[in-house]
């Protein structure tokens, strides 16, 4: 399970452009809580800690409580803008969540065991569809990670959702189809090799079939 995150936040008292401008002259990130049957709250953090937290690499799938004048919102991050050529955060989305609410995540992956592949270990290459599963949660049960076992898969299998078990209580959002999230395909080298050597079955059976018919 992700840890929770905390994050401490001031209203806002203005909006507009102008004064997010300010803000962020004073190293602060305008954000918003919405959601849960409230009304929004415009606030604004501390960019260096928000840049930390993202950092962390669980920032969108961990609980965040941003306390404000006291009070603590359990919400969910849901967006963050960045500046197109600094990479600053420039705003943040908070999803307030209501208790006993389930929540949509996406959760990374990650794969184990690939030593005992035998199409990894013959020099196979895993191709990653989906780095990451849309999850259906707890916000308290929020995995940091899925990890996909790898054992015994070869060259040319796949690895659907319907392979994985994910923990308790979480469920795949996607529920229309078994979709696939990686693949074990050939290497470049070991195509080549069997191209090869069904050409040359074809061109020995060839030379068979032309001599049969000569005598």
């Amino acid at each position: 399970m992700s840890d929770s995150l905390t994050l401490p936040a001031e209203t806002r008292e203005r909006a507009g452009k102008g004064a997010s401008r300010t803000l962020r002259r004073e190293g602060r990130v305008p954000a918003v809580v919405y959601g849960g049957k409230e009304e929004p709250l415009a606030i604004h953090v501390e960019e260096k800690e928000l840049v930390r937290q993202l950092g962390t690499g669980h920032f969108f799938n961990s609980l965040v409580e941003v306390t404000v004048g006291g009070k603590t919102h359990r919400t969910l991050p849901k967006d963050v803008a960045f500046h197109p050529v600094t990479s600053r955060p420039l705003h943040v989305d908070f999803l307030r969540i209501a208790k006993g609410a389930q929540v949509h995540v996406n959760v990374p992956v990650v794969f184990v065991n690939e030593e005992a592949s035998p199409g990894l270990k013959r020099g196979g290459v895993l191709n990653v569809v989906r780095h990451e599963l849309d999850l259906v949660c707890a916000p308290d049960s929020i995995p940091s990670e899925i990890e996909i076992d790898v054992t015994g898969k070869d060259v040319g299998d796949s690895i659907h959702i319907s392979d994985v078990k994910l923990p308790k209580g979480a469920e795949s959002g996607i529920t229309d189809r078994d979709f696939t999230i990686a693949t074990i395909v050939a290497p470049s080298a070991l195509k080549s090799e069997t191209g090869d050597t069904e050409t040359d079955a074809a061109a020995s059976a060839e030379g068979d079939a032309e001599g049969g018919s000569a005598e």
